[in-house]
C-alpha cells in the first residue's frame, strides 16, 4: 500500500487536492483518511469549554488511535474512524468503517507533526499558500457550513490558527517530498511525482 500524505495550513486547499487524487486513483483502489477526524474525544466538556480548545495546536489530534488505524490498514485491516463534527466540537458515537485500499490519501493539518506519522508516509505534499488567501477561504466556508459568524472565525485565525501555523504547521514543510506554493495546482504533475515515486 502506497500512503500519501496532504499538508498545509488551513484552507490551503487539502481538501481539493485530496479529492482530484482520490478520483485519479479511484479504479485501482484508494481510501482517504482525514485527519481532522482524530480530533481528541473531549465530550466529557461543555459545548463552551469544547469551543475554547486550541485545534490547530497538534496535541489537539489522537495520534495513537490514528497511527494504529493507518498500520492496520497498511496490515490490510479495516477500520473504525471517528466522525468529528466542526459544529458540537466534539466526537460524534457513530464511527465509519474504513477497508484497506492500493492506495491511502492523509489528509490534515498535522500530519507531518508527528515522527511516526512520518514513517508511514511514502510521499508528502505541502500546500504553502499565502495567509490572505487562507483567511479569506476559511471565512467563506467556516460562515456557509459550520454556522461561524465572520468576526468568530478572524478571532480564532489571529489567536489560534496564525500562531499556531508559524509555530508548527509551517516549519513541518521541510518533511514534504514536495511543496507546491502556486493557488492553481496542476494535478497532472502531482500524478507524475507520485506515479514516479511508487515505481521506487
Amino acid at each position: 500500500m502506497f500512503l500519501i500524505g496532504i499538508c498545509g495550513g488551513t484552507c490551503s486547499g487539502k481538501s481539493t487536492l485530496a479529492k482530484s487524487i482520490e478520483k485519479y486513483f479511484e479504479k485501482s483502489g484508494v481510501v482517504k483518511i482525514l485527519c481532522d477526524s482524530y480530533y481528541r474525544d473531549n465530550s466529557e466538556l461543555s459545548l463552551i469549554k469544547r469551543s475554547k480548545i486550541n485545534f490547530d495546536h497538534p496535541d489537539s489530534i489522537d495520534f495513537k488511535l490514528l497511527i494504529k488505524n493507518l498500520k492496520d490498514l497498511k496490515k490490510n485491516k479495516k477500520i473504525k474512524e471517528p466522525i468529528y463534527s466542526y459544529k458540537s466540537h466534539d466526537r460524534l458515537k457513530k464511527n465509519k468503517t474504513i477497508f484497506p485500499k492500493k492506495t491511502i490519501i492523509l489528509e490534515g493539518l498535522h500530519i507531518f507533526c508527528n515522527d511516526k506519522i512520518l514513517e508511514l508516509i511514502d510521499f508528502g505534499i505541502y500546500l504553502d499558500i499565502d495567509e490572505k488567501t487562507r483567511l479569506n477561504r476559511r471565512i467563506q466556508r467556516d460562515i456557509i457550513s459550520r454556522g461561524r459568524s465572520k468576526k468568530e472565525v478572524e478571532k480564532r485565525f489571529f489567536s489560534m490558527c496564525k500562531p499556531m501555523h508559524e509555530k508548527y504547521i509551517d516549519p513541518s514543510k521541510k518533511y514534504a517530498d514536495i511543496i507546491l506554493k502556486s493557488k492553481n495546482i496542476s494535478i497532472k504533475k502531482v500524478i507524475n511525482l507520485i506515479s514516479e515515486k511508487r515505481m521506487f
